[in-house]
C-alpha cells in the first residue's frame, strides 16, 4: 500500500498503477514469503485505493504458469468483480509453451469482464507464438520491447510479433501501423544501448530476405512467394539474392548477367557459374569481385585463344593454381564435358549473328520461336 500510495502522490501525470505480485510457490516462499489469502486482500485494498483517485489500475501475478490454477482464478475473479481495469499473466520464466497459455486465457476470458494484458518471457523461445496464442484465446493487450530487450533472453520482440500478426491479417495490420518505422526504431534502440541488431533478427535481420541457395534464388526470382510469407516492402526492406558464394545456382547469375546489360545463354551461364564457385571455394568474392568474373568469362568467349583475360586481376600465383585446380576437377564430369561443348557451340553461333545478340540468345535458350 505505501507503494501505490507514493506513485500515485508523486506529482508527476499519472494515469493509472500497476499492481505485481508472486502468485507461485517459488516466489511466495522466497520472493516476499507472503501467503494466497495476504496477496488477495492487500491486492483489493490497493486496487481501491487506487480507484479512488480516479486511476485505472492493472493487477498482475507473477509466474502465472507455475501458479495454483485455483488460487489464480480465485484472485483475478475477486478483483475483477470490484471492477480493476486489466488484468495480467505473466510468463516470467519463459516456461509456458503455446497450448498452456491458450487453456489459460481461454479460462481466464470466461471469467472476468476486464481486459487481459499477457507477458511473455523468451527463455525458451516461446515467447511470439505464446504472446499470438494468447490474443487467439481472448487477451487484449500484448507486452513487446523493441528488439525484445528485457531481463535474461527478454520479452517478445516488436518486430516478430508484428510480422506474426502480418502473416495473420496483412490488410489490418498494415491499417493499424506504419510498419517502415520498425527499422529506424530498432536502429534508435540499438544504437542508445550499444548493440548490433542481430544478423537473423527478425524482418530487419541483415539475413532476414537474403537467398542464398540455387534452389531458394531460382524460386525466389521466379515467384517471392515461394520462399518469402512476408513482403518486405512492407516494412521499407529490399530483397537481396546473394550470388556472390560457392552456394549460388545458375539463376542467379543469369538475374545478375541481365542486370549487367550482358546478352549469354543459359549453357554459357551455366559454365561460367561453375567459374564463380571455383574462385569461391579459393577466396571469399565480393559482389564486385562476381561481377568481374562475369565480364572476363564473356569477353573471353570471344576472344582469341590465347589472349583470355584473367577471371580476376589480383590473384596470386597459388589462388590462380586453385582456382585451375578446381576447374579441371568440375571439368572431368560427363556433364560439364558437354556443357562446354555446348558452350563452343553456341559461342560460334553468337559470333555469327553478332557480339550481345538478344534475340539469338533467346532463339538458342527456346525463348522464342525463330523464322523457318
Amino acid at each position: 500500500m505505501e507503494d501505490a500510495k507514493i506513485a500515485v502522490e508523486t506529482g508527476v501525470a499519472v494515469d493509472g498503477l500497476d499492481i505485481v505480485i508472486g502468485t507461485s510457490p517459488q516466489l511466495m516462499e522466497h520472493s516476499h514469503g507472503k501467503s494466497m489469502d495476504y496477496i488477495r486482500e492487500t491486492a483489493l485494498d490497493v486496487i481501491r485505493f487506487v480507484q479512488s483517485k480516479g486511476l485505472e489500475v492493472r493487477f498482475s501475478s507473477e509466474d502465472s504458469f507455475r501458479s495454483d490454477l485455483v488460487d489464480l482464478l480465485n484472485i483475478y475473479s475477486a478483483v475483477d468483480k470490484i471492477g480493476v481495469n486489466r488484468v495480467g499473466i505473466a510468463d516470467t520464466i519463459g516456461v509456458a509453451d503455446p497450448r498452456q497459455v491458450y487453456d489459460l486465457v481461454r479460462t481466464l476470458r470466461g471469467c472476468v469482464r476486464s481486459d487481459i494484458e499477457t507477458h511473455m518471457h523468451n527463455d525458451t523461445g516461446c515467447a511470439i507464438a505464446n504472446s499470438f496464442c494468447a490474443l487467439q484465446a481472448g487477451a487484449t493487450h500484448v507486452d513487446t520491447s523493441v528488439l525484445g530487450i528485457g531481463e535474461r533472453n527478454g520479452i517478445t520482440p516488436l518486430g516478430g510479433f508484428v510480422a506474426r500478426m502480418l502473416t495473420h491479417d496483412r490488410d489490418y495490420v498494415k491499417s493499424k501501423y506504419d510498419l517502415t518505422k520498425l527499422k529506424p526504431l530498432e536502429d534508435l534502440v540499438a544504437n542508445a544501448v550499444e548493440i548490433n541488431i542481430p544478423f537473423n533478427n527478425y524482418v530487419t535481420g541483415f539475413c532476414a530476405f537474403t537467398h542464398k541457395a540455387g534452389i531458394h534464388a531460382k524460386a525466389i526470382l521466379a515467384n517471392p512467394t515461394t520462399y518469402e510469407i512476408i513482403d518486405p516492402k512492407d516494412f521499407g526492406m529490399s530483397r537481396y539474392v546473394h550470388f556472390a558464394s560457392r552456394l549460388t545456382g545458375w539463376n542467379a547469375i543469369k538475374s545478375r548477367v541481365s542486370q549487367l546489360g550482358l546478352d549469354m545463354t543459359d549453357s554459357q551461364i551455366k559454365q561460367c557459374t561453375t567459374r564463380i564457385k571455383a574462385m569461391a571455394d579459393v577466396r571469399h568474392l565480393a559482389i564486385e569481385d562476381t561481377d568481374a568474373i562475369i565480364n572476363a568469362f564473356y569477353e573471353n568467349l570471344y576472344a582469341e585463344k590465347g589472349v583470355e583475360k584473367p577471371l580476376l586481376d589480383d590473384l596470386t600465383a597459388s589462388e590462380k593454381n586453385k582456382v585451375a585446380q578446381k576447374v579441371a576437377e568440375l571439368s572431368t564430369e560427363p556433364e560439364a564435358q558437354q556443357l562446354d561443348h555446348v558452350v563452343e557451340q553456341q559461342t560460334e553461333i553468337m559470333a555469327t549473328n553478332g557480339v550481345n545478340n538478344c534475340e539469338a540468345v533467346k532463339s538458342i535458350n527456346g525463348e522464342v520461336t525463330t523464322a523457318t
